[in-house]
């Protein structure tokens, strides 16, 4: 399906100079002289490139369509994830650097959505949220009372996040596995 260039947006697929790219930023941008474009960060679903491009209106891109897949994270091997295939109970073996640093969330067991294209895994899409437990927390500094002071703690997955003053080590928390913060105190 052919798009405008203007028309791109974050997390849209798009078939560009032979390569599959996502686009992971993009900005609008109308100069004082000459026409607006669109400048978009795109990242290479294959090979993990990245790359700036703008795109004008008039300029068309094709998107592409992934097909998606219910898998289940079954186990980790050194740099090797496992999965298998909910459907047919297949078992496909993934690079770690495909995941990036959401690779640390994965637990077992866990239900993941793979896109594929032409048959070929190229990316996982992991739950929004995890419940993970604080197993390191800083002490909260005296006279620091801000409502909005946070400070660092590590997760059971070795993680670091920012979390409020009252969180304490043992405490289990919900995190946002996309930026890796803090939600809320799991019940």
């Amino acid at each position: 399906m052919k798009i405008s260039g203007v028309d791109i947006r974050p997390g849209n697929i798009i078939e560009y100079e032979g390569g599959i790219w996502k686009a992971v930023k993009i900005q609008h941008t109308q100069p004082g002289k000459g026409g607006a474009y669109m400048q978009v960060e795109l990242k290479n679903l294959i090979d993990g490139r990245k790359n700036n491009v703008r795109f004008r209106s008039a300029e068309t891109v094709e998107r592409v369509r992934l097909d998606t897949k219910d898998f289940q994270f079954l186990f980790a091997d050194g740099e090797e994830l496992t999965f298998m295939d909910k459907e047919n109970y297949e078992q496909i073996v993934l690079q770690r650097d495909l995941l990036g640093d959401q690779a640390a969330f994965l637990q077992d067991g866990m239900d993941v959505i793979m896109e594929l294209y032409d048959e070929k895994p190229i990316s996982v899409q992991l739950p929004d949220q995890i419940e993970a437990e604080i197993v390191e927390a800083d002490a909260v500094v005296k006279g620091q009372t801000a409502s909005s002071s946070y400070k660092p703690a590590v997760l059971d997955n070795g993680v670091r996040i920012m979390v409020p003053p009252h969180i304490g080590a043992g405490t289990r928390v919900i995190v946002d596995t996309r930026d890796s913060s803090y939600v809320k105190r799991a019940d």
